[in-house]
């Protein structure tokens, strides 16, 4: 079985990101714990997918990544909502994105475009975020169209992932597979699923940054 990839930047080199991203959505429902948990796993993704020969700055790279984890826990549970607020900032972002990138004839990183509106990064990555329109990613050049170059796994590596995470997940006990598929598979809370395994949600906590860890390491090895 092939290894995979060794990711191209270290990630734990860079939780700021994630701690920015996920103090935006502070007192809106979730706990922070799992705010972070799943900016966590968006910045490993990003780690992982990274490319720098493509020229774009990994924290404009990673910014979206974690922010669409922290975003799938809001519509798992049917709390997404886009303020004023929010859409006002997002079309400024958009204008002062673009206005440096016709100024630098570069992709602006999101510390720029954050000193441009005079924003927090955090804040510049949410409203960046959500100005980025619906692409199409069969769009037809040739009738103007903007095509990105996005790179999409193929089943063989999908396969190959799934596999290998199969693997290390078979060196884990009973107790903290099932932890693992009730955080993962079932999408459960911390507190849930510290109530069906008879721990407390803070000992849920450490467990699971401690198999994440586990597992991260046996999947980099």
């Amino acid at each position: 079985m092939e290894q995979m990839k060794q990711p191209a930047v270290a990630a734990e080199a860079h939780l700021g990101l994630v701690h920015l991203c996920a103090n935006r959505f502070r007192e809106r429902g979730i706990e922070y714990e799992e705010l972070y948990s799943a900016g966590c796993l968006g910045l490993v993704k990003a780690a992982h997918a990274f490319d720098p020969a493509r020229g774009v700055c990994f924290s404009t790279y990673a910014v979206p990544v974690i922010l669409g984890e922290i975003r799938r826990l809001f519509r798992e549970n049917g709390a997404v909502h886009v303020g004023r607020r929010l859409q006002e900032l997002s079309r400024r972002a958009a204008r002062e994105a673009e206005r440096l990138r016709q100024a630098n004839g570069a992709e602006p990183t999101v510390r720029q475009v954050a000193d441009a509106l005079g924003c927090s990064e955090a804040e510049t990555a949410e409203a960046l975020c959500a100005s980025q329109p619906v692409l199409s990613l069969t769009a037809d050049p040739d009738d103007g169209d903007t095509v990105l170059d996005i790179p999409v796994p193929s089943p063989e590596q999908h396969l190959q992932e799934h596999l290998a995470l199969e693997q290390v997940l078979s060196l884990l006990s009973e107790h903290d597979r099932r932890l693992i598929h009730l955080r993962y598979a079932e999408n459960r809370t911390q507190s849930d699923t510290a109530a069906r395994l008879g721990m407390t949600q803070v000992q849920v906590s450490r467990r699971e940054k401690k198999i994440l860890l586990f597992l991260r390491a046996q999947l980099n090895a």
